[in-house]
């Protein structure tokens, strides 16, 4: 068992929102649940019934009735309540009272918040949709965008849902080749675009990249120009933003199918094109309803702040917070421009829930700031942490220096169904490391390389029934061929998620990376992660990158990259303090065989390590098939790992 930093108290179970449908449940099935374990277990005993009590609970509003709960399809064939008609975006906007905030827009370097009342986001999402239709846009066409975290683009996705229209949006951090590899794709029939975005202090001007869009996406015949950052003329041809909102029209929303596509994420594509990732209107309902109601625990009134990107799924994952009536807060701009900035955010806006990477907990943890020193988080009850593992300093930190009374939330998901698997629960209590369970809904398992479930020990991280959240299909892709090679090759009919996992005879949970940059030494298996986690938290280190290289003759090669802190490097003494920390933190398995000094480590541009790609690139495969380049941040810092992987084979 490993520490218990907090637990519950009964008060706070007993005043959760999970304890109040709980008891309605009780109710209705007519047994008990008396904690969170007794729910999960017959949530995947009875998942059509527990699915059904979501719909139920929540009142989701079908304007067509359903037949069947789900087909006796197989994944990734499988389709929920068909013959269901309903709108996502109506239910993200039918709670709220007109003079109540729903939006907090928050621009990096303190300058006064925007609040954007239910009322003016109805109004504008009305305009913007009515807009929509004049223009041509039908049920079914793309909408799709290069926004930052700002009101444009959740107008723009609810205006689009509201027409049955499919969204995609990318981060102006990206560039113009990485995102014309995703938005071409679907082939839009209206681009929205700001001219630049903030970060660190500066202004960063994207219209040469809007440009470029323009040219590459031919079949875009409406541009509509958000002069987010410059007082400029409009460019030629382009609808300015405001006249979207110029026109009152009634709020009306296309009826459409369950499976029917709401938005496309992409995952990051380190070869090939990135795979568009299809989310329906229902499945995003019922999983906003039960995420942000069951486990974000949001009641109207209430604000919800996840720091994110509009490139990253925590940013749809987020909306589910305005089908419960809460507000969400959306910050523009960098998590530490200045020190901690993200916490002064959420201490301004007051925020109850808030949601970020574990790399911003740790960057401010190593910044010295105190947050709870400097801000008032009086209100702050929950803090969720995703994007990777948070390190066990992470836990002991948040509960010094944010609050001692904050539940910590590790959970784990991804952009393949914008939700999460497994994450913490009111009943859990918060251990050093671990992820509290897993969610309803989601009957997960590990499991060995025959197929077996373990416990307690290392395994593959499956699905073994289906979810309304996963992807309904994958764009052009017919007869389900690259759907089923992505998730399904290994075990037929079983979700296979990539990532490597223990699931924990106490119900609880560690995630310890991906699977297909697996190091497998001596035959035991190692977490990536649990190297990061370790050697993250010393001061002499910015970052690192671990990856592991089957050599002939059952040769195995381990190697640690190591991007040493301004003002240090990597000598002997610091190579060997490294050697000590993972020989007495983890195991002397993990010590490597070679620790190199790197300039970078580069990433997707979701922020992911390129754990695989450099494990190509070492066992000879060439730069332009071991990655796509316009899928990765620093496309110089890969180039140095290219030459590093030459030069050692030569």
């Amino acid at each position: 068992m490993t520490d218990t930093l907090w637990s519950p108290t009964a008060a706070r179970i007993e005043n959760s929102a999970l304890r109040e449908y709980l008891n309605w449940l009780e109710e209705r099935e007519g047994r008990p649940f008396g904690d969170h374990d007794a729910f999960w277990a017959w949530s995947v005993e009875d998942i059509d019934r527990f699915w059904l009590s979501i719909v139920d609970y929540f009142g989701v509003e079908f304007s067509a009735p359903w037949t069947q709960v789900r087909t006796a399809d197989p994944m990734p064939h499988t389709r929920w309540f068909t013959g269901a008609r309903l709108n996502w975006a109506q239910h993200a906007l039918r709670r709220g009272a007109d003079d109540d905030t729903a939006l907090v827009c928050v621009q990096e370097g303190g300058a006064p918040a925007r609040e954007i009342t239910w009322g003016a986001l109805r109004r504008s999402v009305a305009a913007a949709a009515g807009w929509l239709r004049r223009a041509g846009v039908r049920p079914g066409d793309r909408v799709c965008a290069y926004l930052p975290n700002t009101e444009h683009a959740v107008i723009g996705l609810l205006a689009a849902a509201a027409v049955g229209a499919v969204w995609s949006c990318c981060s102006p951090d990206f560039g113009a080749e990485g995102t014309i590899g995703r938005l071409a794709q679907l082939e839009p029939s209206v681009l929205i675009a700001s001219d630049g975005y903030h970060w660190n202090g500066k202004e960063i001007d994207r219209s040469d990249v809007v440009a470029q869009l323009r040219e590459k996406l031919p079949t875009v015949h409406h541009f509509v120009h958000v002069p987010y950052l410059f007082d400029r003329p409009h460019p030629e041809g382009s609808i300015p933003w405001d006249e979207l909102l110029s026109q009152e029209e009634p709020l009306e929303f296309e009826q459409v199918e369950f499976s029917h596509p709401l938005w496309v994420l992409f995952t990051s594509g380190t070869t090939g094109l990135p795979k568009g990732l299809v989310h329906g209107h229902g499945g995003m309902t019922l999983q906003g309803l039960m995420w942000s109601g069951l486990y974000c625990g949001l009641r109207e009134d209430e604000r919800m702040f996840a720091f994110t990107s509009t490139g990253w799924a925590l940013w749809n994952m987020q909306l589910g917070a305005l089908t419960r009536g809460a507000s969400i807060v959306l910050y523009e701009g960098s998590p530490g421009h200045p020190a901690g900035a993200v916490f002064e955010v959420a201490a301004r806006s007051r925020a109850d829930v808030m949601l970020l990477g574990a790399a911003v907990v740790t960057a401010t943890a190593n910044s010295g700031v105190s947050p709870r020193q400097e801000h008032d988080l009086s209100r702050l009850r929950h803090v969720m942490v995703s994007g990777s593992a948070l390190p066990s300093a992470g836990y002991h930190w948040v509960m010094e220096h944010v609050g001692p009374d904050v539940r910590i939330d590790s959970t784990s998901g991804g952009t393949d169904i914008s939700g999460a698997f497994v994450g913490a629960n009111e009943y859990a209590p918060v251990r050093v490391g671990r992820i509290g369970g897993r969610l309803a809904g989601v009957d997960c398992a590990a499991w060995d390389s025959g197929g077996d479930p373990v416990v307690d020990s290392v395994g593959d991280l499956v699905v073994t029934q289906p979810m309304p959240s996963m992807p309904v299909y994958l764009w052009n892709d017919p007869g389900a061929v690259r759907y089923t090679e992505s998730y399904f090759e290994t075990w037929p009919g079983v979700w296979r998620h990539g990532d490597w996992v223990t699931l924990y005879s106490d119900g609880s949970v560690s995630i310890h990376g991906r699977s297909d940059s697996t190091l497998n030494r001596q035959g035991v298996r190692l977490g990536s992660s649990d190297f990061y986690d370790v050697l993250e938290t010393m001061p002499e280190i910015t970052e690192t990158l671990v990856v592991g290289v089957d050599l002939p003759d059952d040769g195995y090669w381990l190697g640690l990259f190591v991007v040493p802190a301004p003002g240090h490097a990597l000598d002997d003494a610091l190579k060997q303090k490294i050697v000590e920390t993972l020989r007495t933190r983890l195991t002397p398995r993990h010590v490597p065989d070679e620790i190199v000094e790197a300039p970078a480590v580069p990433h997707t541009l979701s922020g992911k390590r390129l754990e695989v790609p450099i494990k190509k690139l070492l066992t000879g495969r060439p730069l332009e098939k071991a990655a796509n380049i316009a899928s990765v941040d620093d496309p110089d810092a890969l180039r140095w790992y290219a030459r590093f992987a030459a030069d050692r084979l030569e």
